[in-house]
């Protein structure tokens, strides 16, 4: 758990990957010249954004954490914490909101999806930095759009632990769009999440993963 002041990390693996049609998490890719599961690709800018990077599994999911860290191995500059949610089979609320709990005492959470191997450090840095600055609510924005990952400071607290069903913190977002603070970039790896096989080209890029 994160010390009182810290912004802390949550990525959601919960998933069971129905349309993708196997385990896309441990799916192969390539980016910038290294295979690596999926997932593990996703991970690693959290890695050098955070001291520590809670991410949230279904039950029964021991292979893939030892997978993921085996691909990971000595290039991992940070911990991970495996956090199991029990409920994952009720929707990506029920992942979201055990994540919050785990860390309930940090000053706040960056959310982010274990399936976008394609997000950059600066977008994730970039939003951990606005909520340090003072933002109630930021996310990475290109050519009008909001992306991933999402940040909430602490006074969303009790409404993320009350989450139900699979659209995650999406209403929250809708109900104070005002209050959100964009941080522009206009690397499109903000919105390139991996449901089927097919999109997994968009995820095949030569840009610098370690870019601030």
């Amino acid at each position: 758990m994160p010390d009182s002041g810290e912004i802390a990390a949550v990525v959601l693996a919960a998933g069971a990957s129905r349309r993708f049609g196997s385990d896309k998490l441990l799916h192969p890719v390539t980016r910038h010249g290294v295979a690596l599961p999926l997932a593990a690709h996703s991970l690693l800018p959290w890695l050098y954004a955070f001291r520590q990077v809670t991410v949230v599994v279904r039950p029964g999911a021991d292979t893939f954490c030892k997978a993921i860290e085996a691909a990971l191995g000595v290039t991992r500059p940070a911990a991970i914490c495996w956090e199991v949610c029990e409920d994952a089979a009720e929707g990506m609320a029920a992942s979201l909101a055990r994540g919050v709990y785990a860390n309930r005492e940090a000053a706040g959470w960056l959310i982010g999806l274990a399936d976008m191997p394609a997000v950059p450090l600066a977008a994730i840095a970039g939003v951990r930095n606005a909520l340090l600055g003072g933002a109630g609510l930021a996310v990475p924005a290109c050519d009008g759009r909001r992306g991933h990952p999402v940040g909430f400071v602490a006074h969303y607290r009790e409404e993320l632990l009350g989450l139900q069903g699979d659209v995650g913190a999406r209403r929250l977002l809708e109900r104070d769009g005002s209050r959100v603070m964009h941080i522009e970039t206009n690397d499109d790896g903000i919105f390139a999440d991996i449901d089927v096989p097919d999109d997994l080209q968009c995820v095949q890029t030569s840009r610098d993963l370690i870019m601030a």
